[in-house]
């Protein structure tokens, strides 16, 4: 049972993450500007190309909702099947995609690489530092033990099955 409460208080709390950051890249790919050239640059920001819109915007959002998804159907409870096993491996795939972007990112940006010259504005800098990639570290601490608490469910469900068929 404990791992069902688990499942479903990460699972939401993960959701409402992607949720946040979905809305967040719809509200920039609606024309919206506040905090859009901190996070992706000055020029990008003004002249909005098409592949910008479309992929870094619009592209984001529907990975993001997608994850919201999945966080969700983590936090139901029992997850069954072959579809339920699926969906704890994916849960976790999320989560290191989100923790190697978060900290490959950090790095980078922390050590100069390949950002010399001004490629990468002071206030770019900062904001990606202290709110973007903080921001993608704390989606993944929460999807993490909601795949976790998913898997923990799935064979707390599969001990109970065995249990009832017995030898």
């Amino acid at each position: 049972m404990r791992a069902v409460l688990g499942s479903r208080r990460w699972g939401h709390a993960a959701a409402a993450w992607a949720g946040l950051f979905a809305a967040l890249h719809l509200f920039w790919a609606a024309g919206g500007a506040l905090g859009l050239a901190e996070s992706a640059g000055r020029e990008l920001a003004v002249d909005r190309p098409l592949w910008f819109v479309a992929a870094g915007l619009y592209g984001v959002a529907v990975a993001l909702v997608t994850a919201a998804g999945l966080d969700v159907l983590l936090a139901r409870s029992p997850l069954t099947g072959r579809a339920g096993w699926s969906l704890p491996p994916l849960g976790a795939g999320v989560v290191v995609l989100l923790l190697v972007l978060a900290v490959g990112v950090q790095a980078l940006l922390l050590t100069d690489a390949g950002y010399g010259g001004g490629a990468v504005s002071p206030a770019q800098r900062w904001w990606t530092l202290l709110l973007w990639n903080p921001w993608f570290l704390l989606g993944g601490l929460l999807s993490g033990p909601a795949a976790g608490a998913a898997h923990r469910s799935l064979l707390a469900a599969g001990r109970r099955d065995c249990a009832e068929v017995g030898p």
